[in-house]
């Protein structure tokens, strides 16, 4: 039925018959989560040859959030958690916010860090800080205004990400087999396309920004293949209705205001140097891995799943032994199962 969809787009099939003159292997690793869940929604996988092998990359801000982060707030009373309806399920080592709330701990659901702002103007709240760079200017424009209105009841649990300094652990590792990316539109929109020229200079590997649309990620795989044919590493711009060189200048600088870069652990990637970002002392009262005293560590579940090869590109879902056996959406046991972005309830969705 899908590919019915297609029969009348011209571009899709021109598109197509170019890639399908492509007769090496080649392995290109679509960063975002969306993008993975796009592709399996449209199919793409089945439409495209053998020998173009899509992987799933890092891009799932949910899977990468440490345990240690749910394992800091489960124990935590007088306090409310306000937090994306995907980290409820997340497994800690001791639990999810789910049992937590089953046990008493006041956790809400918001769908803005606004929500939790509103919250706070009567109870103790603690908003859960997670995303990429997409998501982390709203969150800081919201501590200014928790600042603004001296609203000490409020705080944040920094636990945002950045991507590029995950590419580049991602390449610097040995385990890794990447011919070139597809990268993030929504991310790309905020750092701009020239946050990756490193990929080239550094690596010698290639990337196209691209959209979520089958035309926009086609489009992106065609660049990569006439890249690789003509031995022309680049960044190349294929969504540049929205995304620009330098990015979004007042969004960065909202980030810059209230938050710095530090050092990170990433669920399933390990300790990754200046690839977060932390809450700078001048808003450190709504810091609340400070104002709590919490322990922010990467103590991994011993649970058997392979969540953090899935993130590296290692392997795909399927070959997790867990994947559709012991792990469901219905009882996630790994990140990647949970999160609505995650590479695992993608396949488990669409390409089963």
């Amino acid at each position: 039925m899908l590919n019915k969809m297609f029969q009348n787009n011209d571009l899709v099939h021109k598109l197509l018959n170019r890639i399908a003159r492509y007769k090496e292997d080649i392995r290109i690793m679509e960063v975002c989560g969306s993008h993975t869940m796009a592709i399996g929604k449209w199919a793409l996988r089945k439409l495209l040859p053998p020998n173009i092998h899509l992987i799933s990359g890092p891009g799932c801000p949910v899977c990468v959030t440490p345990p240690s982060i749910i394992d800091s707030l489960i124990n935590l009373r007088s306090v409310t958690i306000a937090t994306f309806g995907d980290m409820l399920r997340l497994p800690g080592n001791n639990g999810t916010l789910e049992d937590a709330r089953a046990a008493g701990l006041d956790v809400r659901i918001v769908y803005s860090p606004l929500d939790a702002l509103k919250l706070a103007k009567k109870n103790e709240t603690i908003f859960i800080g997670i995303g990429f760079e997409t998501t982390i200017p709203g969150i800081a424009h919201t501590i200014t205004l928790a600042h603004k209105q001296n609203l000490s009841r409020f705080s944040v649990l920094p636990a945002f990400k950045i991507i590029p300094p995950a590419l580049k652990a991602l390449l610097n590792s040995t385990e890794v087999n990447i011919d070139g990316f597809i990268l993030p539109g929504n991310v790309s929109a905020i750092i701009g396309s020239n946050a990756y020229e490193f990929l080239p200079r550094e690596f010698d590997l290639g990337g196209v920004v691209t959209g979520f649309e089958p035309i926009d990620i086609l489009s992106a795989i065609n660049m990569l293949i006439d890249q690789q044919q003509n031995n022309s590493p680049k960044i190349e711009n294929e969504y540049q209705r929205v995304v620009s060189p330098a990015g979004n200048i007042n969004a960065q600088q909202a980030i810059n205001q209230v938050l710095q870069v530090q050092d990170s652990w990433w669920r399933g990637l390990g300790y990754i140097p200046a690839s977060g970002l932390g809450i700078r002392d001048e808003f450190r009262q709504f810091d609340a891995i400070h104002k709590y005293n919490l322990d922010i560590s990467d103590q991994q579940p011993d649970t058997g799943c392979q969540c953090g090869d899935v993130l590296k590109g290692i392997i795909t879902p399927p070959q997790c032994p867990l994947f559709d056996h012991t792990c469901t959406p219905a009882n996630p046991i790994g990140p990647c199962m949970v999160s609505s972005e995650g590479s695992c309830a993608a396949y488990y969705k669409y390409e089963r």
